[in-house]
C-alpha cells in the first residue's frame, strides 16, 4: 500500500494534466485490470503452500521451474532495483523543487537553499539511498514500523487535500519554470470547483515535460504512472519476513489494490475539477500551493517516495538472496547468502544497494521509468503463467484456499501484460525478452537440478493423457505405420550398440527397452526393480536414445517378456515389433565402455549393472526357452527381429569411412531356408524390405546405399524377374540396387536331401498344412544346405555395413526348437552385423 500512495501524491497531477481526465481514467483502468488479474493469481499460488523469501520469484520458480524461475528473479530484481532509484529520483526532484536555488541565481533565498546540478542531485540521490539502506541494514521489523509509522502521516494528508479541494478559495499560483523555453514564471490557477475548468480537461493536452524537456504521450505518460502501481508487489516480495504469508498477502495485496484505485479516480476527479492544465502541467508539486496546511504534503510526499523507495530496495534485496540460496548461479551471487544473527540477509541488502546507486547515474525520472514498467509487466505476465499453467496442469495437489479466479482470469492478465509492455515501450519490451531468452537458455544448460518439481512435467502429462485418448487403434491405416520396437535386454553392458542401432530403426515410433529381472516378489521383502529404474533412466540420457524403459518381475524369462508384449505401452501406443539378440555361445563383452557417449565425454560407466556373464556361467534361458519367446511373439501378431553381432558394428567408423564408395545395406528378402518357395512379394518379405529402406532414413544412416539381392535359377527369366522387383520397388519408393544371385548349386543341395522337386508330393502335403507353418521344412534342410546359403551371402562384396535376412516361422513341433536355432545359427555364422526379420503385418502402402 505504502509503495503505491507515493504516486498520487507526487505524480497525479502529471498524468491528468497531460492525458485529461478520460484518458487518465482509462490509463487507471487498464492498469489496476493488468494488476487485478496479476493479484489473483498471486492469491492463487500464495495459498496453495508454504511460502519462502523470494515473493513472486519464489512462486514463480516453484511452479515454472529453475530456468524460468530464475530468469525472471533477475529481471524482477532489476525492476526492483530500478523502481528503488526511480523513488529516489522522484524525491529528489521535489527536494529540489522545494529547497533548490531557482535556475540564474547564484545563492538561494529563504528556503532555496540547496544547489541545482547533474552532481549535486546525484548527491542529494546517494544521501537518501544510503537512509534506506540503514533502515533496511537493521532488518524488516523496523521497516514495517517506520512503514506504518509513514503510513499514519500520508492517511493524514491525504485527508488533509480532499478537505482543501474543498476548503480553498481560488487562487493563482507562480510557477516557475526550470526547463522551460518561454519565460522564467507562468501563472496557474486553482479555480475551486468549476464546470468549466472541468470540460478544459477531459481531452487530452500532451505537453513537454518541463523536468525532461521530452514531448509527452500516452505511452510515456503510462509508463509513469504504471511504476505508482507497482508497490502492490511489495508485500508478496517479504514473503520471507511475514509470519503467515498464505494469509496476510491476499488480504494485504487485494486490500492495497481496490483502496488505492478509488484514492486514483477520486483525485484525479477533483484535480480535473479544480485545476486548470496550465498548473496540472507545469507544477506536479501544486497540492503544496492549494492545501491548507502545506508543510504537511510536503512531508507527506517525502515520507511516501522514501517508503517506496525502502520498499523496492528490501524488496529487491530479498529476491536476491532467494535467488542466491537457490544455487542457480553458483559462486556468482554466494556472497548475497550471508545473513546477521537475526537473519537480516545484510550482503543481499548491500548489493542491493549497490546496483541502485549505480542506476542513480541515469539521471532524470522519466528516463528510467518506460525499463522498470517493461520489467514489472513482464514479471506479471509471469505470474500469470505460472498460476495459468497450475491450473491447466490439473494437478490434484493445486488446491488453493483463494478461489477467486480461473484460467480466464490468468490469460487476461498476460494479455494485458504483453500488450501494454510493447505499446509503452516495443524497443524495450523486445530487448527485455531477449534478455529473458538468454537467461533462459543459460539457466538451461548452466544450472542444477532441481527438486522443487517442474509445471512441464505434469503439463505434458496432462497433454499426452488427452492426445493418447484421442489416438484410436481402429483409425490406424497402413500409410501411416510406423515401428514401435520393444528391445529386450538382458545386461546394457553387453548390448549399448544393439540399443543405439534399434534407436535408428524405430522411425520416430515407440522406442521401449525390456528387462526381465528372475525373482519371486512373495519371496522378497520390497520391489526390486525401483532402485535399478534410475540406472536404466540415466543410460538412456547417455545413449541419447529415445526409449522408454519397462521392467518386469518374472519366473522366466519366456513369461517376462509375455508380460512386456501384453502390457507395454498406452493405447495406440503398444510395440508392434519384438527386438531380441541372438542366442549363441559367444561370450559377452562389455562393449558400453567403448561407447562414445562415454569415451568422447570421459564420463564414468554406470554402475548401476552387474557385470557381465562368464563364459562358464549358465544362461538365463535355454534354446528351446528363446525359440519360444518367437514363436509366442508370432502368434500376438508381432513381428520379430533376431539382432546378430551387432555390438561388432562401429557405425560412427562405417558411416564416416570414404564416400566412394559409400557403406552398403544388404537385404535378402528371400527365405533362405526354404528355397521352394522364393518369393519376393509376401508380406514378411515387404516387411524386411520396409526395415531396411527405415534404417537408411534415419539421418545417420543416409549415405548407405541399399542393395537387394535376387535369387535367380536357371530357366526361370531372370530379367522377368528382376523387372517385376524393379516395378515394386518404384510402386514402394524404395531406392535400391538390385543384384542377381544365381543358386542353382545351392538349391541343388537342398533338393537331394527331400522327397521330389517343387510341385511332389512332399511340397503338396506342406501346402495343405499351411504354407505359413510349415512344419516338417526344418528335418529337410540339411547342415550342408545352410552352409551353403551362409556362403552365398558371404561372397556378395563389398562387405555391408548391416544385413537383413528372412527369418523363417519356427516350426509348430516345439522338439524342433533346437533344430530350428541351429540352422539359424549356421546361416548367420560369420557374416558379421546381421538382422534376422519375419513380419506378419502389412506395412507398406502404394497410396498417396
Amino acid at each position: 500500500l505504502m509503495g503505491t500512495l507515493a504516486f498520487p501524491l507526487s505524480s497525479t497531477g502529471f498524468v491528468v494534466g497531460h492525458a485529461g481526465l478520460y484518458q487518465a481514467l482509462a490509463m487507471f483502468a487498464v492498469a489496476y485490470f493488468i494488476i487485478g488479474m496479476t493479484v489473483l493469481s498471486v492469491c492463487a499460488i500464495a495459498t496453495n503452500g508454504a511460502l519462502d523469501a523470494g515473493g513472486a520469484y519464489y512462486m514463480i520458480s516453484r511452479a515454472l521451474g529453475p530456468e524460468f524461475g530464475g530468469s525472471i528473479g533477475i529481471m524482477f530484481f532489476l525492476a526492483n532495483v530500478c523502481g528503488s532509484a526511480l523513488y529516489v529520483l522522484g524525491l529528489v526532484e521535489a527536494v529540489v523543487d522545494s529547497f533548490g536555488i531557482p535556475p540564474g541565481q547564484k545563492e538561494g533565498t529563504g528556503v532555496h537553499v540547496l544547489p541545482q546540478s547533474y552532481w549535486y542531485e546525484l548527491l542529494y540521490g546517494t544521501v537518501l539511498l544510503a537512509l534506506c539502506l540503514l533502515v533496511c541494514l537493521v532488518g524488516a521489523s523496523i521497516y514495517a514500523k517506520a512503514t506504518f509509522l509513514i503510513f499514519l502521516i500520508v492517511a493524514g494528508v491525504l485527508g488533509t487535500i480532499l478537505i482543501s479541494f474543498f476548503a480553498t478559495r481560488p487562487l493563482r499560483v507562480p510557477i516557475r519554470l526550470p526547463h522551460y523555453n518561454g519565460s522564467e514564471t507562468d501563472n496557474g490557477s486553482f479555480t475551486g470547483f468549476s464546470l468549466s475548468t472541468l470540460r478544459d480537461n477531459l481531452g487530452g493536452g500532451y505537453a513537454v515535460d518541463y523536468t525532461t524537456g521530452q514531448m509527452m504521450s500516452f505511452s510515456s505518460v503510462f509508463a509513469v504512472m504504471f511504476n505508482g502501481c507497482t508497490g502492490i508487489m511489495a508485500g508478496s516480495n517479504m514473503s520471507g519476513d511475514l509470519k503467515r504469508p498464505s494469509y496476510s498477502i491476499p488480504r494485504g495485496t487485494i486490500s492495497a489494490v481496490l483502496f488505492t484505485y478509488l484514492v486514483y479516480n477520486l483525485l484525479a476527479f477533483l484535480m480535473c475539477a479544480t485545476c486548470n492544465r496550465i498548473l496540472l502541467q507545469k507544477d506536479y508539486g501544486f497540492l503544496r500551493d492549494i492545501s491548507i496546511f502545506p508543510p504537511l504534503v510536503t512531508v507527506g510526499i517525502y515520507a511516501a517516495t522514501l517508503s517506496a523507495a525502502m520498499s523496492n530496495l528490501i524488496g529487491a534485496s530479498r529476491i536476491l538472496y532467494a535467488l542466491a540460496r537457490d544455487d542457480l548461479f553458483g559462486e556468482a551471487l554466494a556472497l548475497a547468502k550471508k545473513t546477521s544473527a537475526s537473519g537480516n540477509p545484510v550482503m543481499a541488502v548491500i548489493l542491493s544497494w549497490l546496483v541502485v546507486q549505480v542506476v542513480l547515474f541515469s539521471g532524470k525520472l522519466n528516463t528510467i521509468a518506460g525499463v522498470v514498467t517493461t520489467f514489472f509487466l513482464l514479471v506479471y505476465a509471469t505470474v500469470n503463467l505460472a498460476c495459468l499453467a497450475l491450473e491447466w496442469a490439473s494437478a490434484p495437489n493445486f488446491r488453493p484456499t483463494f478461489r477467486y479466479f480461473t484460467w480466464h482470469t490468468c490469460l487476461l492478465g498476460i494479455a494485458g501484460c504483453c500488450v501494454m509492455m510493447f505499446l509503452i515501450s516495443p524497443v524495450a519490451a523486445s530487448a527485455s525478452l531477449g534478455f529473458l531468452l538468454l537467461l533462459l537458455l543459460a539457466l538451461h544448460y548452466l544450472s542444477p537440478s532441481s527438486t522443487w518439481g517442474y509445471i512441464s512435467q505434469a503439463l505434458i502429462f496432462h497433454q499426452v493423457r488427452k492426445y493418447l485418448l484421442m489416438l484410436d487403434v481402429r483409425k490406424d491405416h497402413v500409410k501411416f505405420w510406423r515401428p514401435q520396437m520393444l528391445l529386450m535386454v538382458q545386461n546394457p553392458r553387453g548390448s549399448a550398440r544393439l540399443i543405439d542401432f534399434v534407436n535408428d530403426l524405430k522411425k520416430s515410433g515407440l522406442y521401449v527397452l525390456g528387462h526381465v529381472e528372475l525373482q519371486d516378489l512373495d519371496m522378497l521383502p520390497s520391489d526390486p526393480l525401483q532402485p535399478q529404474q534410475d540406472s536404466w533412466l540415466n543410460l538412456v540420457d547417455k545413449l541419447n536414445v529415445k526409449a522408454f524403459v519397462s521392467l518386469t518381475l518374472a519366473p522366466s524369462v519366456r513369461h517376462g517378456v509375455r508380460q512386456l508384449l501384453f502390457t507395454s505401452g498406452l493405447g495406440g501406443m503398444r510395440p508392434n515389433t519384438l527386438v531380441l539378440g541372438f542366442y549363441d555361445d559367444e561370450a559377452p563383452q562389455d562393449v558400453l565402455a567403448r561407447h562414445p557417449a562415454f569415451t568422447s565425454t570421459r564420463e564414468e560407466v554406470p554402475l548401476g549393472f552387474p557385470p557381465l556373464r562368464a563364459p562358464t556361467t549358465p544362461k538365463l534361458l535355454s534354446a528351446r526357452e528363446y525359440v519360444g519367446i518367437v514363436a509366442d511373439a508370432l502368434k500376438m501378431l508381432r513381428n520379430v527381429l533376431l539382432a546378430r553381432q551387432l555390438e561388432s558394428l562401429d557405425k560412427a567408423w562405417e558411416l564416416r569411412r570414404a564416400a566412394s564408395p559409400p557403406p552398403t545395406i544388404h537385404v535378402w528378402p528371400v527365405n533362405l531356408l526354404r528355397p521352394d518357395s522364393a518369393r519376393y512379394a509376401d508380406t514378411c518379405s515387404l516387411f524386411l524390405l520396409q526395415m531396411a529402406c527405415v534404417l537408411n532414413m534415419a539421418r545417420a544412416w543416409r549415405r548407405a546405399r541399399l542393395r537387394l539381392f535376387l535369387c535367380v535359377e536357371a530357366g526361370t527369366m531372370p530379367h522377368a524377374q528382376e523387372e517385376k522387383l524393379r516395378q515394386l520397388l518404384k510402386d514402394l519408393r524404395i531406392q535400391a540396387q538390385i543384384q542377381l544371385v544365381p543358386w542353382d548349386a545351392i538349391t541343388r543341395l537342398h533338393w537331394q536331401t527331400c522327397r521330389g522337386p517343387p510341385g511332389g508330393p512332399a511340397e503338396e502335403e506342406e501346402e495343405e498344412e499351411g504354407i505359413v507353418n510349415f512344419p516338417t521344412n526344418t528335418t529337410q534342410v540339411s547342415d550342408e544346405y545352410v552352409c551353403a546359403a551362409n556362403k552365398l551371402v558371404l561372397e556378395q562384396s563389398p562387405a555391408p555395413a548391416v544385413r537383413f535376412l528372412y527369418l523363417p516361422r519356427p516350426p509348430a513341433d516345439t522338439s524342433l526348437y533346437p533344430l530350428y536355432l541351429h540352422q539359424l545359427e549356421l546361416l548367420t555364422r560369420g557374416l558379421g552385423p546381421t538382422v534376422l526379420v519375419h513380419g506378419v503385418s502389412a506395412v507398406t502402402s502404394t497410396q498417396l
